[in-house]
This record gives C-alpha cells, structure tokens and sequence, in this order.
C-alpha cells in the first residue's frame, strides 16, 4: 500500500473507485488499523459513486508510530495531568488534512467510527472548508457524561488484565474483546473472527501506540460546542446495543450538529457487521447526496 507524507509523519493508505469521483475519507478507531475498514465495506461504498480513501491513524498500523514518546500515565491524565500527551485529537484531524493535501482532495465526506468519528467531528471543527458532509459512527462528543461504556466493555479493553506478550495471548484476548462489544443480534462466525484478528496482529501489534491514541481521547476538549457550529450535513450512525460507547454519545452528537440525522440500529453493538451495511452505506451515501 502507498504511503504518504502528512503533518511531520508518513500515514499509510489505500483507495477504492475512480479517482474523478468524489472524495470519501474513512477514519478508524482507538488502536484500530484501517483494514477494519474491510475491502467489501469499501467497494460497497465506491459503488455508489465514492472514491474511498482509508488510512492508518498514527499510532497504530502501518503509519508512523510516535514511539520517541514514553508510555502516558493513564491515571495521571484521567487526574488532570497532560504533560505526558504527546497530540491531541486535534493533531490527528490536522494529519488527516494532510493526507488530503497530498492526494490534491480539496474536500472529502468524511467517516468515522468509534475514535475516528471522534477525529471526524475535530476535523469539520478545525476544518469546515475540507469536508463536504459528516458521518460519525459509534462515537460521542468528548462530554464525559454520555457515551460511557459498560463494566464489561471496560474489563475487555487491552491492558485491562495486563498486557498479554504472546502472539496467541493477544489473538486470544482480541476475540474475546470482540464477543463483549460485538453486536448481539449478529455474532461473527468463530473462525472468521479468528482470522480476521490474525491478520491484523500480524500486520501490525502497536500497544503502545494504543495508550497514546487513548490518551489523546482523555486529553482532547469536549466537542460539544465545536459540533453546534457544524453545518455540513451530517449523519450520525450508533448501535442500540453498543457496550463500549453507550448510544447516549451518539444522541448527544445528533443533538449537538444542527440538523443532523441519527441512526440507531438494533441489535448493534461496537463493531460493523456485515448485516447491517446496507443501512449504513445508505445512510452515508444519501447524506453526502446533500453535501455534493
């Protein structure tokens, strides 16, 4: 896959569709690689007119890793305490500027999921003239109050129990992960869920470039007031069932962008099964139609 230089780092990416259709960014969440963007989701996209571009968040995949950085003391910045932060959210949206300036995207509708709906909602934020419309998909405005997860979701999290150091020990605890915050109502097949977490350990395994992305969460500012000053279309898209980011994050961020669409789907939790794509490539594809 190409790679291109972005805001001081190198972001690893991939695209879907002809390059003459508009621009459709995908933005992955906390410790997530852009393959969780799968190739299917992708070209689903790309054939409703889209040329798709999904890319690995720093931190994490195949893009720079910012491991000059120590490990931030989680406990010292849930305490207030940031000097250990290296970037914040908002370094994140400006890397994802980047990658459209060297693919020569003047504008792109924009995708997030869990923290990359987070760094999609920054990035209309910080810069409105650089996306044409929002989706943001199982992820919430930074207000601590809403989207909270569950204590079971909680526990699941990596490093919850200590870091696991064998290959089969992380693949172990990941599909465990994936059985607490996956959606109910559509359970992955165990060998496919196997294989998937396979590939992208052994693609890439970045656990430190998870406490710093998790870090930035902890330290970015609540969106709140940002997102009542979004006006782009925007659609916000969240499980009923998602244990990890409660749908409150999700109905606090429809409330917040004025005018805005929220999707709740039954029986979704923290992921995007396949079931459930023909509804959110749909919701994607008729509120970007407002935004051409």
């Amino acid at each position: 896959m190409p790679r291109a230089k972005s805001n001081g780092i190198e972001l690893e990416y991939d695209t879907f569709g002809s390059p003459g259709d508009p621009a459709l960014l995908l933005v992955m969440g906390l410790g997530a690689q852009m393959t969780l963007w799968r190739p299917e989701f992708c070209a689903a996209l790309a054939d409703r007119g889209f040329f798709v571009v999904r890319y690995d968040n720093r931190d994490a995949g195949l893009s720079t890793g910012l491991d000059e950085h120590p490990v931030p003391d989680i406990g010292a910045v849930l305490s207030g305490d940031r000097s250990g932060v290296p970037y914040l959210l908002a370094d994140m949206a400006d890397d994802a500027v980047g990658l459209l300036d060297a693919l020569d995207i003047r504008a792109a509708h924009v995708v997030g999921a869990s923290m990359g709906g987070m760094i999609a909602q920054q990035l209309v934020i910080d810069h409105p003239d650089r996306v044409l419309s929002l989706c943001s998909v199982m992820s919430t405005t930074g207000d601590r109050s809403v989207g909270r997860a569950s204590a079971a979701a909680i526990a699941a999290m990596p490093g919850s129990n200590g870091v696991p150091l064998t290959r089969e020990a992380v693949i172990d605890e990941a599909v465990r992960r994936a059985a607490v915050i996956g959606s109910p109502a559509y359970p992955p097949a165990p060998e496919e869920l196997r294989e998937r977490v396979t590939a992208a350990y052994d693609r890439a395994y970045r656990p430190e470039g998870y406490v710093r992305q998790y870090a930035a969460i902890l330290a970015s500012p609540d969106r709140t007031p940002g997102l009542r000053s979004v006006t782009v279309p925007t659609v916000v898209v969240h499980g009923e069932e998602d244990p990890l980011v409660d749908h409150s994050g999700g109905r606090a961020t429809a409330a917040a962008v004025p005018g805005s669409e929220l999707l709740l789907i039954p029986g979704m939790g923290h992921d995007l099964p396949e079931q459930v794509w023909p509804a959110v490539v749909d919701a994607i594809a008729r509120n970007a139609a407002r935004g051409i």
